[in-house]
């Protein structure tokens, strides 16, 4: 697809399964298990019951301008779960998370630790687009908390990686600058469930001298992966 991941050398380095691989075992960093045949095609009853739940609701001003909710996509008996801010434009059109450039980079991102797309759940902080992408205004966040935390508790994940400050503010209920929140690990609120966080793609598509840090914070995540297991 033409994007660079920033891994351990000096040089960047296209991503694809065998140098992932390479890399993974240089490092000693455990390549995830993937059974494509075990990640389930349909929603779950309950995971489809909120998800027409969420088709329906008009609990905030964003219903008026919606062209459809985007729910989530992905495994819903995923480990991972990652957790973006909003649905964009072409998101708002497709019904899914992450999808054009920024999505094709967080794909890179996911081979880069072993992880086909398929395999994880993405799903936003919020599940309408804010008109011109303007940053969620609170009241949207506390519309959409509910439904977001009805998620965590049916896929159960083991670890989520929030991706961007409005996504990891929100998650966490914090205001700390995403510079200073990265390379720690949180706990999402009321749980034990473990937290990283890292920059967004579409801000590495602006400032790709940053993925280096990006690759930093995936190997930690995979570390805390690992000892949760």
């Amino acid at each position: 697809m033409g994007v660079d991941v920033w891994l351990d050398k000096d040089t960047p380095v296209a991503v694809n399964e065998t140098v992932v691989e390479e890399r993974n075992s240089e490092k000693n960093i455990p390549k995830q298990s993937i059974s494509i045949d075990s990640i389930a095609t349909t929603l779950p009853a309950e995971l489809d019951s909120l998800a027409k739940q969420v088709a329906a609701c008009q609990q905030c001003s964003l219903h008026e301008s919606r062209t459809q909710t985007v729910f989530g996509v992905g495994n819903p008996n995923a480990d991972w779960l990652v957790i973006g801010e909003a649905p964009g434009a072409d998101e708002d059109k497709q019904g899914e998370p992450f999808v054009g450039r920024a999505g094709k980079l967080l794909n890179s991102m996911l081979l880069a630790m072993g992880l086909p797309r398929e395999q994880v759940f993405i799903a936003n902080i919020l599940k309408c687009r804010p008109p011109n992408n303007r940053d969620p205004e609170p009241e949207e966040v506390v519309a959409c908390e509910s439904y977001l935390r009805q998620q965590i508790e049916l896929i159960k994940p083991k670890i989520i990686l929030a991706v961007g400050r409005i996504a990891a503010q929100n998650l966490l209920k914090l205001d700390t600058p995403i510079g200073k929140m990265r390379g720690n690990q949180y706990q999402y609120p009321e749980s034990e469930l473990p937290v990283v966080v890292t920059y967004h793609p579409a801000y590495l598509l602006r400032s790709p001298r940053e993925k280096r840090k990006v690759w930093e914070d995936l190997k930690l995540a995979m570390r805390i992966y690992q000892e949760a297991l």
